[in-house]
């Protein structure tokens, strides 16, 4: 698996609850940026995309406090509810799904990454504030991906993975993408032995589907 920590520990963990023999091959490292939250009264809600934000948003939180959630994928609401905040809706599909789920008029601050997709046809008015980043690791260690089934957590990771392995020579056709969305696929690209998309935006329906596809590797 590609993501980076502290995501990469915790989902290991759960792989190996399941019985699968994870490794971990981090793309990225998180880290924070510097910001400054706007006046709370300007916004109807929060929109938060990552469970990073949160993590590496640090004490101006406090300040925006009072606006309700409206999150991409359950892990990310429940890191919201960890850190105090109300959430007024979890999305079950992608960035562009949950918008066209939620009050078109309404006005969110979305606090993001440095690198982040853009929503395809949002009706609400949104605000992008970055608090964190995903800087690249120069030499992640493909040594494990040859054969393997990859779960890509993100649109980056899978764009991150394509051009890696390209410019080493990886053998794409020996190699299955278990991917979080839509979005994580379609950035992976072609050329994989085969690409699928788990039911939901989740890491245990990412989980589940990277078994399958391993069950089905072993059988072949």
């Amino acid at each position: 698996m590609l993501r980076p920590e502290p995501g990469a520990t915790a989902t290991c963990k759960a792989a190996i609850e399941a019985g699968l023999r994870p490794v971990a091959v981090p793309l990225f490292e998180i880290e924070p940026v510097a910001w400054a939250a706007p006046d709370s009264a300007g916004f109807d809600g929060l929109l938060l995309t990552s469970a990073n934000a949160l993590r590496h948003c640090g004490p101006e939180l406090e300040k925006l406090r009072g606006l309700p959630v409206y999150a991409v994928g359950e892990a990310t609401a429940a890191q919201a509810r960890e850190a105090g905040l109300v959430v007024s809706f979890a999305g079950t599909g992608g960035l562009d799904d949950l918008l066209a789920d939620i009050d078109p008029n309404l006005r969110l601050l979305h606090l993001c990454g440095e690198q982040r997709r853009e929503p395809a046809a949002p009706r609400q008015t949104i605000a992008r504030l970055p608090v964190y980043r995903a800087a690249p690791l120069a030499a992640p260690d493909f040594a494990a991906i040859a054969g393997a089934v990859v779960a890509v957590h993100s649109p980056r990771a899978g764009a991150r993975l394509a051009e890696l392995a390209a410019a080493r020579g990886l053998d794409a056709s020996a190699i299955a993408i278990a991917a979080i969305s839509r979005e994580a696929a379609r950035a992976a690209g072609g050329g994989w032995e085969r690409t699928v998309t788990a039911v939901e935006p989740s890491d245990a329906a990412l989980l589940a589907l990277a078994a399958r596809l391993c069950n089905s590797s072993a059988q072949q």
